[in-house]
């Protein structure tokens, strides 16, 4: 869950909005949709990760998904498992299969609602 320096949380869930609201880029609606999701992911594990590193710094070299289980230590059982869910589900909308129909336009704004409310939760 690293990303670089100068990414923010907000900055990323302001990306999702304008790729879901077609305000980015000449792509496709599906490639939007996964952009989006892309962005989303990307800022709950910067927010993740700030978080973990407020209680315990050094944590940069653990997996994602060790960084997931260890939100359970400094925030609810509920907001972890929401957080460790909807990475989950913006995982899976943000990869490319030709067997599968990508996200939806309303998918990815449920999302991008958890997101933001996870977001807010872990911040305070």
């Amino acid at each position: 869950m690293t990303t670089p320096a100068t990414a923010s949380v907000e900055g990323l869930l302001l990306t999702a909005d304008r790729l879901l609201d077609g305000g980015l880029a000449d792509a496709t609606t599906a490639g939007r949709h996964r952009g989006a999701c892309l962005a989303l992911r990307t800022a709950l594990e910067l927010c993740v990760d700030r978080v973990l590193e407020a209680v315990t710094p050094g944590l940069s070299r653990t997996t994602g998904r060790a960084k997931l289980l260890l939100l359970h230590s400094v925030a609810s059982a509920e907001t972890a498992r929401r957080a460790k869910a909807l990475w989950s589900q913006l995982s899976l909308g943000c990869h490319y299969h030709l067997y599968e129909l990508g996200p939806t336009y309303d998918q990815v704004r449920a999302w991008r609602t958890e997101a933001d409310g996870l977001v807010r939760e872990l911040s305070h």
